[in-house]
Parts: C-alpha cells; structure tokens; sequence
C-alpha cells in the first residue's frame, strides 16, 4: 500500500475483478477476462485523488467494486464512509424522469432515515440551496432543468446522506466548456466545506490537475503511475502518462 495512514477515508489492496467472456466456438472455449489486474491504492479523509484513463481501461469497474455493485473481486477494499456516493457522467439518465426533484432528493433520507415527511422536505430545500438552486425546483421534472442543473442536483442527491466519501465519474464531460467550470468550483467549495474525500475520475488531464491532490494514471486494468499530482504532471515517468500528456 502507498498510504497506511490511519487517516484513510478508503484502502484498496490487490483488487482483481474478472469478467466471463462467452465462447466464440468449440475452438475458442470460454474464458475469463480480466478487467482489473492487481490495483493498490489509499483516499485519505478529505483528499481529492484524481484517476485518469482511457476509455476501458477499468476506471468504472474499479468505481462499482468500490460501491459494493460488483460482489465477486478478489483483494481487499476497506472504507470508512457507511454510504459512500456517486456522481455519474450523464446527470439525465441518472436521475428518475418520471419522478419530480423532490422526490428524488427525498427518496435517499426515505430509505436510510427515519425523518418524516417535514423534516425531509426541510432538508431537500436547505440541500437545494447548498448546490446553488432554487427551492422551487423541487417542484420540477428533470427534463425541465438544464444539464448544469441537472448536475447540481444529481450532487445534492449524493450529498443527502452526509457521505464522507464521493465518487465523481466523469461528472462534467457531459456539460460545456462554461458549466463544467461552474460545477468543478461548486465541487470545491462543497469539498472543503463538507471535508469529502473525492475519487475523481476523467480522462481530461486539465481537469483532474485543477481538482486534485494525488493523481493516478490507469491502464489496462492496472494502476502505471501515481503521485502529487504536479509530480506526476510535470515529471512523468511512465511512457503512457507522458503519451497522454
């Protein structure tokens, strides 16, 4: 491990995660395709950790091993956060159409909580307001909100537990060059206000260097580079980060 701090909001050790693949003929037989080969790693509490990658590179399966949504891994991955959260790329398809704001934001603290319907409502509008909307967006259907908007409250949805660790994948790629700005500094105000550990994780290296302390650079499966991040920016030492670099 990089970090045995006792400070660690998430450790990772050895992670392998296999998927089956199906047999393409009697000459070709099944078999199993790695995905995550051996991946290592420490989040202390409040650290933003960036991970960058190409597309396929495991930066996903490595996300839903740390969610708890894939069961079968090999390795060890212990975390302090009880409801660990995720921001995903696409805020529309990530959020229920048919279902109003409110709702949405309510649906968490339904499950989790025992608050009644006021105070639940008391804490979708006080949540609302911390990612920079309006209460009476409550009352609104997704589709009638903008993609930034829409970012802002699937952010409000994963903040509604008081997590101590968040996910992001991707979570501005899907927005233009203007929003995207609005939503990292809404992210970082959020971060340092809340004291979140964050695993960002994009393949744009411009803005994993604007939010994050430590960075690692993932291939195939497998963890290449990691470090500070200005370390690692501006003295690669693996040929595949000084290619996407």
């Amino acid at each position: 491990m990089e970090n045995t701090q006792t400070n660690n909001i998430l450790m990772v050790k050895d992670l392998r995660v296999s998927y089956s693949q199906e047999a393409g003929s009697v000459f070709r037989p099944k078999k199993d395709l790695d995905v995550l080969k051996g991946v290592s790693f420490s989040i202390r509490e409040g650290e933003v950790m960036g991970l960058v990658g190409e597309s396929g590179c495991g930066k996903s399966t490595l996300s839903k091993a740390l969610l708890g949504l894939i069961p079968k891994y090999e390795g060890v991955i212990v975390q302090k956060s009880e409801h660990p959260q995720m921001i995903f790329q696409d805020p529309f398809s990530s959020l229920n159409p048919a279902k109003k704001v409110g709702w949405i934001l309510e649906e968490p603290l339904r499950l989790n909580t025992g608050l009644n319907r006021v105070e639940r409502e008391k804490k979708v509008s006080e949540m609302l307001r911390r990612v920079g909307l309006e209460e009476k967006l409550a009352q609104r259907y997704p589709r009638q909100l903008s993609g930034g908007q829409r970012q802002r409250v699937c952010i409000a949805e994963s903040l509604m537990l008081s997590p101590r660790l968040l996910i992001a994948d991707e979570p501005v790629s899907a927005l233009d060059v203007t929003i995207q700005a609005q939503v990292i500094s809404l992210l970082r105000s959020i971060q340092k206000e809340m004291g979140l550990a964050i695993l960002f994780i994009s393949h744009d290296m411009r803005v994993v260097y604007q939010r994050s302390q430590r960075v690692m650079i993932m291939k195939d499966g497998e963890i290449v580079e990691s470090g500070d991040v200005d370390d690692v920016y501006f003295h690669p030492e693996h040929p595949y980060t000084k290619r996407l670099l």
